[in-house]
């Protein structure tokens, strides 16, 4: 019996969500930029958090228009704003550190299994309600425009036109990250955590991407 009240504690613990702030410091060890993101809303009429009307996208954007200068990796600067907002999601800018490829779910747990059975690094992978979004090194900014396109932007690259729902977040361009809520109540979390190694090459993982895509 002395020990039951631990084990109840213990249980509590186990299921209680994980704290947005934790998550954010994490990625600032990574050299990872974060802001907030707008989170939705369970009362009063609005699905999401910010001041916008109808928001298209409720708890899926950022919080301020100026996100892109406000994207940090202080660690100090970055728990102030999230001890005064705490139900605010993350936001990570892309064309950075990173780019990411977002994709359909079932295209993505495919190309998933495609790569660990060729034994190729998938990089941190992430679950973003019915998207799988993988994490690759940036291109930065290449010469050739084509080579690159913010999802955020009204443009699409010629070559990948016939690849369905392929979504490649890059500069000007932002992801939902961990542990985010999802206006469904899901939230978004690591099918393949970030572990600090090198990420992968994104024209490898695109290649398989556009396989699983078509």
């Amino acid at each position: 019996m002395v020990g039951a009240p631990l084990v109840r504690r213990t249980k509590r613990r186990a299921h209680r969500k994980p704290r947005k702030i934790t998550s954010v410091l994490e990625y600032a060890q990574l050299g990872w930029a974060s802001c907030l993101g707008a989170h939705p809303l369970r009362e009063g009429g609005r699905a999401c958090s910010c001041d916008r009307v109808g928001c298209p996208d409720p708890g899926a954007h950022p919080l301020s228009p100026a996100w892109q200068m406000e994207a940090t990796v202080d660690s100090a600067l970055l728990t102030r704003r999230w001890e005064h907002n705490p139900d605010a999601n993350v936001i990570l800018p892309t064309g950075r550190v990173f780019d990411v490829f977002d994709v359909p779910a079932v295209a993505g747990m495919a190309a998933l299994t495609a790569m660990d059975s060729t034994g190729l690094a998938t990089g941190p992978v992430a679950a973003n309600g019915d998207r799988v979004l993988f994490y690759v090194a940036t291109r930065g900014a290449p010469e050739d425009e084509d080579e690159w396109w913010s999802c955020h932007l009204d443009c699409d690259p010629a070559t990948i036109e016939a690849t369905p729902g392929l979504r490649w977040h890059c500069r000007d361009s932002y992801v939902l990250a961990p542990p985010s809520t999802l206006v469904t109540g899901a939230v978004v979390s690591w099918l393949r955590p970030p572990d600090g190694r090198p990420l992968p090459d994104p024209l490898r993982v695109l290649d398989l991407l556009v396989d699983a895509c078509e």
